[in-house]
């Protein structure tokens, strides 16, 4: 069954898809660590990132979702074997309970002798792992480099290459971070007596990830289900399970005006969805919500690169730029960097859609509350906005007595 979505009805598949991820209602997994636990299982995974010019994605994605979250608390779920890091489509924590599900990545690696590196060197991979299972848990710190010099930081030493291979086939997990330093331990000591760790087949496989995405997302593509996984088996399989599902009319596809077609549970489209609150969330550019470019760009009208990886003069909104979500729609973003020596949250530059040229007082409201708030969360007292497009945002911003509470404003209305 197939239903023609026009342009009319695409604020309410806005809002359906925003609250099965968590960002319309206050505290839909709860606050603290609880929330935090509640809302990795929810939404799947949590990509980890090491750029730091804002609070890493990890925690950046759990911020947005769950009051009172703070960045201690992910290891303390990674301590209490409540997740794990392993790789989905990038290197992620992952809910515990959905370990199995990710063993066929492991197991390839494992069995078909495949390297995560260009060399492999066995009789080390054995030392490495019997160091381990004698010693206990290790960082890569604790192994000596017997290399005079090295290339760079790219240029990780023997010992740390063989820890990763032996973290990618199975026999090694991630037990702890210490600062941002994974701690190894054997797999047997660190996953719970109880998991089920049994192989599923492809088409369990395929279930899984199909009830994971439209719990999570709502509406989904059918490319979008595998955009995790290249491999055709799997992608085999999920076919059948959605041909299947739109046959019993488990599932309904959604034609919308740009011709992309959605997946979606009948039942999310009949009660009225949800409000759209008058807040504004900064979102992670790898933020589950958006990490889907072409759906972004097709469901919300929002054209989204992250430019991290554009050479600087091709750049077009800035280094790191963070989408703004406001009433169910992405009204612009910010290119920022906390400068946590000085205690300065800086907004290099701010650029609001086409649309949204003529902001009106409760966004103007919602930007300052919500910017107070994340750059609490870095540990800044100040913000300094340096640019902002329109000039009229950063008028409006300036006589709206921005400095609420403890944080400080500085804004430049002229070169904006």
């Amino acid at each position: 069954m197939t239903l023609n979505i026009k342009h009319r009805d695409l604020p309410k598949l806005r809002r359906i898809a925003l609250d099965a991820q968590g960002l319309l209602r206050e505290a839909p997994f709860g606050c603290g660590l609880t929330g935090a636990r509640k809302a990795v299982a929810h939404i799947g995974y949590v990509q980890i990132d090491t750029i730091s010019v804002v609070e890493r994605a990890h925690h950046h994605v759990l911020q947005s979702r769950v009051p009172d979250y703070q960045p201690a608390m992910l290891n303390q779920l990674l301590q209490q074997r409540s997740i794990f890091e392993y790789w989905s489509h990038a290197a992620a924590f992952l809910p515990m309970q959905d370990y199995r599900f990710y063993a066929r990545h492991r197991d390839f690696i494992a069995q078909r002798g495949k390297n995560w590196f260009r060399h492999r060197d066995d009789k080390l991979l054995k030392s490495i792992l019997g160091r381990v299972e004698s010693e206990g848990p290790l960082r890569s710190r604790d192994l000596e480099d017997p290399r005079p010099s090295r290339a760079g930081w790219w240029d990780w030493k023997p010992a740390k290459r063989a820890l990763e291979q032996l973290y990618f086939q199975g026999d090694l997990m991630v037990t702890d971070r210490v600062g941002f330093q994974k701690v190894y331990d054997l797999t047997e000591r660190v996953l719970p007596t109880d998991l089920n760790t049994t192989l599923p087949s492809y088409p369990e496989y395929g279930r899984f990830l199909l009830d994971q995405q439209l719990d999570c997302h709502a509406l989904v593509s059918r490319k979008g289900i595998t955009y995790m996984s290249a491999k055709p088996e799997l992608k085999a399989a999920v076919k059948v399970e959605v041909d299947q599902r739109v046959a019993d009319r488990e599932l309904i596809e959604l034609q919308c005006p740009d011709q992309q077609v959605y997946l979606c549970r009948p039942e999310r489209l009949e009660p009225a969805a949800p409000r759209a609150p008058a807040r504004l969330k900064i979102l992670s550019p790898f933020d589950n919500a958006v990490i889907q470019r072409q759906r972004l760009a097709s469901l919300f009208n929002f054209d989204y690169l992250i430019e991290c990886y554009v050479p600087a003069n091709k750049r077009k909104y800035g280094y790191f730029t963070l989408p703004l979500l406001f009433k169910g729609e992405f009204i612009g973003r910010i290119d920022c960097k906390a400068h946590r020596k000085t205690g300065v949250f800086e907004v290099r530059a701010l650029h609001l859609e086409p649309h949204f040229t003529t902001p009106n007082e409760r966004l103007t409201h919602a930007f300052i509350d919500s910017v107070n708030e994340f750059s609490t969360f870095q540990g800044c007292k100040e913000v300094l906005i340096s640019h902002a497009s329109p000039v009229s945002f950063a008028r409006s911003l300036k006589s709206a007595n921005a400095h609420k509470g403890n944080i400080a404003w500085h804004i430049n209305t002229r070169n904006s």
